[in-house]
């Protein structure tokens, strides 16, 4: 087995730390982008973050693209849907929702993905959740809602529900579809799937972008906001992309389901460090939940449900 770089082979093997991994870099990502928040509308920042993702990333894959041309060809369609999901529409309607509803009501519906999982895979797939994997959802969601909340559940009772939960939910449903679909996405080596998707998806979100424009889009060019670019495109698109593609890969979409429930977790952590906000008993307390239910949900089921990887990684 070969990866592109031989020191991280055996990275390329561990699923639970790239998903870890995925998960520091998605919070990464909530963090710097409301340290620019001011700096540019949220579809040029989403265009800007994938179109340099793509530039990054193409200069390494070209040669894996050269050889799976043929195969893109054939499985177009299917591509086509996963970076419409993957990339696109996923970061589109993420800061849509965000123009009518709350970063509270955002994350905690983001908090139902793994649960979206199970039922897009099942759909899909038939394949059902086990008892570990539907108690290790709970038990993380019960983290996500105590960390977001600040140990203050009754805030909850005052939740109204508006049209942007409603598109956060059929956000929700977006992404796990995309999720989903990496069960059976084409033969391709990781870099040019990689690729194709964050170079299509990047496309697909240029009208956008440009309604955006026409609209009272800005940017705003500095260097707090050209780190936070260089960021959002090497550490949460690229280098998470390959950890949460690989790790799917390696053991299935329902088992990497949970590990959405550490962003919100990671989330707090760093807003300590970047932004000076303060740990509480609430952060502590649903961050032992967190990772309880990550690790019931992501056991292995002894002889039975073992995922064999398809991705060719030479």
């Amino acid at each position: 087995m070969r990866v592109l770089f031989a020191p991280f082979r055996w990275l390329f093997d561990q699923p639970y730390l790239l998903l870890t991994l995925t998960s520091l870099f998605w919070a990464g990502n909530a963090v710097v982008a409301r340290a620019v928040i001011d700096d540019f509308s949220p579809i040029l920042f989403a265009q800007l973050r994938w179109g340099g993702a793509a530039l990054l990333i193409l200069p390494f894959a070209m040669k894996a693209l050269r050889t799976d041309w043929p195969v893109i060809q054939r499985h177009l369609g299917v591509l086509t849907l996963m970076a419409l999901c993957g990339i696109t529409l996923f970061n589109t309607f993420l800061y849509w929702a965000l123009e009518y509803t709350t970063a509270l009501n955002v994350v905690l519906l983001q908090a139902t993905t793994p649960l979206a999982i199970a039922l897009v895979v099942f759909m899909l797939f038939r394949e059902r959740l086990t008892a570990g994997q539907l108690a290790g959802i709970v038990v993380s969601l019960i983290g996500v809602v105590v960390i977001v909340s600040r140990g203050q559940l009754q805030v909850l009772a005052h939740l109204r529900l508006n049209p942007g939960d409603v598109i956060m939910l059929l956000d929700v449903v977006i992404y796990a579809t995309y999720s989903a679909l990496l069960k059976r996405r084409p033969p391709l080596h990781w870099l040019s799937f990689l690729a194709i998707t964050i170079g299509w998806g990047a496309i697909m979100l240029l009208p956008a972008s440009a309604l955006d424009l026409m609209r009272g889009g800005h940017i705003d060019i500095n260097t707090a906001s050209l780190a936070a670019l260089f960021y959002v495109a090497v550490f949460p698109s690229v280098l998470a992309y390959i950890c949460f593609n690989r790790g799917v890969d390696l053991i299935g979409p329902n088992r990497a389901g949970p590990f959405f429930h550490l962003v919100p977790f990671f989330g707090a952590i760093l807003a300590v460090f970047a932004l000076g906000e303060t740990f509480t008993y609430a952060h502590a307390f649903g961050g032992v939940c967190i990772l309880a239910g990550v690790f019931l949900a992501s056991r292995r089921q002894r002889l039975k449900n073992r995922v064999e990887p398809e991705t060719r990684l030479s």
